[in-house]
Parts: C-alpha cells; structure tokens; sequence
C-alpha cells in the first residue's frame, strides 16, 4: 500500500511517456504522407492522385493539430485532462485514412 493520501495522485512518467507516445505516432503519420506525395510525384501527377495527395495532406494536417492541442495539454498541466471522446475517434479516422489513401496511391 501506499503513502500518499486518496485525493493525491503521482503520475510519475506517465505525461511524458504519453507526450512522446503522440510524438512519435505524429512522425510515423508524416512518414506516410510524405511517402504517399512522393509516390504521387514520382510516377507522373494525375487528377486522382493529386486529389489522393491532398487528402492525404489534409488529414495528416488535422492529426498534427490533434496531437499538438494533446502534447500541449500534457505538458501544461501537473494532472491532464482525459482525452475528450471526439478527439480520440478524430485522431483514430484521420489515422486509418491517412493509411487507406497511402495504400491507394502505393497500388
């Protein structure tokens, strides 16, 4: 059991795991799209790849946003608020789109 006292809570690295954890799901996300452009690029621009490339640029636009608002959230505050519900189903749809239109424009 421990010390501390029912209404105290020590997060530990908790806040810092979960900071980097957005991080680094943000440079796999810009990994992608950056990927998907290039790919777009590489074998000659046409009409519906450039609008699968700017969608790919608009959502990995919305989760870099998203991901900000929660490092910064993290980051200034001792005990964080919860991830509100529609952030999480925002961050997870922009996730697995951005997914679905870089394997799109890969095949």
């Amino acid at each position: 059991m421990s010390g501390a006292a029912p209404g105290k809570r020590d997060p530990g690295l908790q806040p810092e795991r979960t900071r980097l954890a957005w991080r680094r799901t943000t440079l796999s996300l810009t990994v992608a799209a950056v990927l998907a452009m290039r790919t777009t690029l590489h074998e000659g621009p046409t009409t519906p790849a450039l609008l699968a490339c700017a969608l790919c640029f608009t959502l990995w636009l919305g989760f870099l946003l998203l991901a900000h608002h929660r490092i910064r959230a993290l980051t200034t505050t001792l005990r964080p608020a919860p991830l509100p519900p529609r952030h999480a189903t925002a961050a997870t749809a922009c996730t697995v789109a951005l997914a679905v239109c870089a394997v799109a424009l890969i095949l």
